[in-house]
C-alpha cells in the first residue's frame, strides 16, 4: 500500500494543546468495525460498550521528563537534548570506554539522544544541564542517523544521574503541542496506573481513564490485566518510505508477565473480549506466543512489531485509542484493526465533530 492512503487533513485548531479541564472528560468516537457504525458519545460512558467478562489490558508504562534544556561549555550557547533510550552504564557507575577506547572514571549513564543544534554538538562536545542547585554533565561521545548521538550524562559529586535527570528534565511533550511543558504536565501527561518508569512518550489513550472510571469498570465485571511497554521515539518516527510495508519501526521493550499471560489465556479460552488500551498494548499484545493450545506465553525483552494492514490479530479483539497523525505508523496500526476506509471515514466524522486530536485529544472505542 502507499502511504499517501493514510493522509488526511486536519485543521490545525483540533490539535489539542491543553488537557481537558478535568482527567477523563474527553469525548469518546465509537466504531462499530463490522458495520462502520459511528456513535458519539462520553468516555466516562465507556463502560456501556463493555462486559462482564471482558478483559481490558492497560500499559503500566511511567514517563520520564527526558526533554534536558542546558547550554554549551564554554560558549554557553543553548542546547536541548532528549533522552531516547539509555545504552550503558548506569546509577551504580559502571565503568565506560570513550569513543578512543580511553578510560571514563566517573559514575556515569550513557544514552542514546537527539540532540540540538545537531550540528555544532559533535563528538567530544561537553554541554550542562543545571538547576535547583544541581549540575549534570553531559559529553557528545558518537553521531548517528537522523540526529543522533551518544551522550555519557553525570553529575559533579558522583551522584545519582537518573534521579538529576528527575529533577532537572522537562517532560517530553509531542512536537505537535506548541508550548513548553508546565508543572500539571507531570501529573496530566501520566496515566493514572503509570508505575514503571521508561516512557519519553505517554500511552496517551491511558490518558483518559481516571479511578472513578476504574471503580465503575470493575463493579461492572470487566476485568483489568497490565502490560508494561516503554514509549520510544519511534512513536514519533515519520514513514520516510512510499510502501508502508517499506517502513521499519524502532525496538521497544516490553514486559507481560506470568499473571497477565495467565488472563490472556483464560479469556481467549472462553471466548471473552480482550480490550487493549492504546497502541502501545495492541503491539506489546500481539507481539505473544500463542501456541496451539490457546495457551498465550509470558514475554520480557524488545518487541519489533510493526503492524499494518494485512497483519492477522491474535489477541486482541477491542481497541481504545486516539486520533493518530496523517501518515504515521500509529494509524496503519488502527487501520489494520478496522480497515482503512472505517477509520478514515471516523476521522472525517471526528473533524466535522470537533473532535480534539492527538495526545491531549479525544478517543475511539472500536469494538
Amino acid at each position: 500500500m502507499d502511504v499517501a492512503e493514510f493522509d488526511f487533513t486536519l485543521p490545525e485548531e483540533l490539535v489539542a494543546q491543553e488537557p481537558s479541564a478535568r482527567r477523563g472528560d474527553s469525548r469518546l468516537l465509537v466504531l462499530h468495525r463490522d458495520t462502520g457504525a459511528l456513535e458519539h458519545t462520553y468516555f466516562p460512558q465507556l463502560g456501556d460498550y463493555l462486559a462482564a467478562g471482558d478483559l481490558l489490558v492497560v500499559n503500566t508504562t511511567r514517563v520520564f521528563p527526558a526533554r534536558l534544556l542546558g547550554h554549551r561549555v564554554p560558549s554557553g550557547g543553548s542546547v536541548e537534548c532528549l533522552l531516547v533510550r539509555p545504552l550503558r552504564g548506569g546509577p551504580e557507575g559502571r565503568p565506560l570506554q570513550d569513543r578512543r577506547g580511553g578510560s571514563l572514571d566517573q559514575p556515569a549513564e550513557l544514552w542514546e539522544a537527539l540532540v540540538h543544534p545537531g550540528q555544532k554538538l559533535k563528538p567530544g562536545m561537553r554541554v550542562v544541564f543545571e538547576g535547583e542547585g544541581l549540575r549534570l554533565h553531559g559529553e557528545i561521545l558518537d553521531r548517528h542517523f537522523f540526529g543522533r548521538r551518544t551522550v555519557r550524562l553525570w553529575t559533579e559529586d558522583d551522584g545519582n544521574v537518573t534521579n538529576a535527570i528527575d529533577r532537572l528534565g522537562h517532560m517530553p511533550l509531542p512536537p505537535y503541542i506548541k508550548r513548553g511543558d508546565l508543572p500539571y504536565d507531570r501529573d496530566r501527561y501520566q496515566t493514572v496506573f503509570a508505575r514503571t518508569r521508561g516512557s519519553i512518550a505517554a500511552p496517551t489513550a491511558g490518558l483518559h481513564f481516571t479511578e472513578d472510571l476504574l471503580t465503575d469498570l470493575a463493579d461492572r465485571g470487566v476485568q483489568r490485566a497490565e502490560v508494561t511497554l516503554h514509549v520510544g521515539y519511534g512513536t514519533f518516527k515519520p514513514v520516510r518510505v512510499q510502501r508502508v510495508e517499506d517502513h521499519v519501526v524502532d525496538p521497544e521493550h516490553f514486559e507481560v508477565t506470568r499473571e497477565t499471560a495467565a488472563l490472556l489465556t483464560a479469556a481467549r479460552r472462553e471466548r471473552r473480549r480482550v480490550i487493549a488500551v492504546g497502541t502501545t498494548t495492541v503491539r506489546a499484545l500481539e507481539s505473544l506466543v500463542v501456541d496451539r493450545d490457546e495457551v498465550v506465553q509470558p514475554a520480557c525483552g524488545e518487541t519489533r512489531t510493526y503492524i499494518h494492514p494485512g497483519h492477522a490479530f491474535r489477541v486482541v479483539d477491542a481497541l481504545i485509542t486516539n486520533f493518530h497523525l496523517p501518515r504515521s505508523s500509529l494509524l496503519m496500526l488502527v487501520a489494520a484493526f478496522a480497515g482503512r476506509d472505517k477509520v478514515l471515514a471516523a476521522y472525517h466524522e471526528a473533524i466535522a465533530h470537533r473532535y480534539r486530536f492527538y495526545s491531549y485529544g479525544d478517543a475511539m472505542l472500536i469494538v
